[in-house]
């Protein structure tokens, strides 16, 4: 046993201690900051990250703290019932949650399985703090995929009579599953007003972005005919809105006139990919408040 440089006494080494994460949004007043502060200091937090932001322009104020606390007696409840007593003086719209927490996440793919490796890989390696309890596709191309990962594969055929079906049973996975997070990795089917509705501000989609916007089939040849110098991918939260909810992350690759249609393919799903995993994670972090249209993502 090592002991410290005085004479008998002992090393224990750090105090373990529990980490949490609280975000919070509400009108914007004075005293926030202190109320939030001396919530922790009664609970004996310890601040390790604190974001804030304040939208003037919609009198909105934002904030995130990820903190420890030592005392091994308080529990996530007791700072439940603690902070619910902050709120309600403040008015304020609050999530606390241990950060060690993983969070459930449905992945939904069609017939481009780019994203969903890139997902699945990162999970494995502990990149991304998710259990994947199911995999639901409308093909059976990744069931392979799946089976490898060790992750339940569910098969949901969609066609214009049954996609009522198809959305019912993807409800049933949610609320059975106890899903957190639902991810459209390239999954290409059009999802009902009732649907986004029901998942709002818990469902990430990714799709390319070019300018000009080409839609339809084949996005990359018809970029590639135009000339396109900008390959980019945008991940956004699904709203009944096609394509049109808040954005939580975009990027862009340069490609020039040497490449062809399958270069820029292969260079547009990489964005992909890597979009569609900031976007994740910085979700799981709790690091993303919808503001309206917009997100605040605190980085």
């Amino acid at each position: 046993m090592r002991t410290s440089l005085w004479e008998g006494s002992v090393s224990l080494g750090p105090t373990a201690c529990r980490e949490f994460v609280l975000t919070l949004s509400c009108p914007d007043r004075s005293g926030l900051v202190h109320a939030v502060t001396g919530f922790l200091v009664r609970h004996s937090g310890n601040i390790q990250e604190s974001q804030q932001f304040d939208d003037r322009l919609q009198d909105r104020f934002f904030m995130r703290v990820h903190f420890d606390v030592s005392d091994p007696g308080t529990s996530l409840e007791d700072l439940k019932s603690g902070f619910a007593q902050v709120a309600e003086a403040y008015r304020i719209s609050w999530q606390l949650y241990e950060a060690s927490t993983p969070t459930r996440t449905l992945i939904m793919v069609s017939k481009f399985g780019h994203c969903l490796n890139d997902l699945l890989f990162r999970r494995r390696t502990g990149a991304l703090n998710i259990e994947v309890p199911a995999i639901v596709s409308n093909h059976r191309d990744f069931e392979p995929l799946a089976e490898s990962y060790g992750i339940p594969f569910h098969h949901v055929p969609v066609t214009r009579e049954t996609k009522p079906d198809a959305e019912a049973r993807l409800m049933e996975l949610v609320d059975e599953l106890d899903i957190d997070l639902v991810v459209l990795a390239r999954y290409m089917q059009i999802l009902s007003n009732d649907l986004c509705k029901q998942l709002e501000g818990r469902a990430i989609n990714i799709h390319h972005s070019f300018l000009p916007s080409f839609k339809g089939a084949r996005p990359y040849v018809q970029a590639y005919e135009r000339g396109v110098k900008l390959v980019g991918a945008t991940a956004h939260y699904v709203t009944p809105d096609l394509d049109e909810g808040p954005i939580i992350e975009q990027d862009v690759i340069r490609v020039n006139h040497s490449q062809g249609p399958d270069s820029m393919v292969a260079l547009g799903r990489d964005v992909e990919a890597q979009v569609l995993a900031r976007a994740v994670q910085w979700h799981t972090q709790s690091r993303v408040m919808v503001n309206g249209n917009r997100t605040v993502v605190f980085r």
